[in-house]
């Protein structure tokens, strides 16, 4: 995901620490069942569209946007499935966050799926057993997302 301006203005006075992040990702089911993924522009890897939320958004709109933004694709929250907060991660030019992550169920609304700006490199819908090999935890989301009982998971 490209790095927010207000992001990039707080490294100027805090360089590499550790940055706390609020973050969104989302599960979007269309009406056949399918799940909406990307493949990531950075790293390569196939994941559920997910972004950092700008200072004072709310998370279920910023996560809408964030779907938009990137795929063209225009969704409905319809709840939380989990809240979780990641290890430490390192990037290479060193800087240091912990993310912590609001995963909601989506619903497709319109939209064609597709490369919608610089951060994805492929965007589509995949069905639950025709996956790429996700980023570790998306899975899981769908999973959980998947479940009727619209409890949401959080780690003890």
């Amino acid at each position: 995901m490209a790095t927010p301006d207000f992001i990039l203005k707080l490294r100027e006075t805090i360089g590499h620490d550790m940055l706390w992040i609020p973050a969104v990702r989302g599960v979007v089911f269309d009406d056949a069942g399918r799940v909406l993924l990307g493949q990531r522009a950075d790293n390569g890897r196939w994941g559920l569209i997910a972004g950092i939320l700008e200072p004072g958004e709310e998370p279920a709109p910023g996560l809408l946007r964030e779907i938009l933004e990137e795929t063209g694709v225009v969704a409905a929250a319809e709840r939380l499935v989990e809240v979780d907060a990641s290890g430490h991660v390192t990037y290479p030019n060193g800087d240091v966050c912990q993310f912590l992550t609001m995963v909601f169920r989506c619903r497709y609304v319109s939209g064609e799926a597709t490369v919608n700006d610089d951060e994805s490199l492929a965007v589509g819908w995949f069905r639950p057993g025709d996956f790429p090999e996700l980023i570790p935890g998306h899975l899981e989301g769908i999973e959980r997302a998947a479940k009727a009982d619209g409890a949401a998971h959080f780690r003890h």
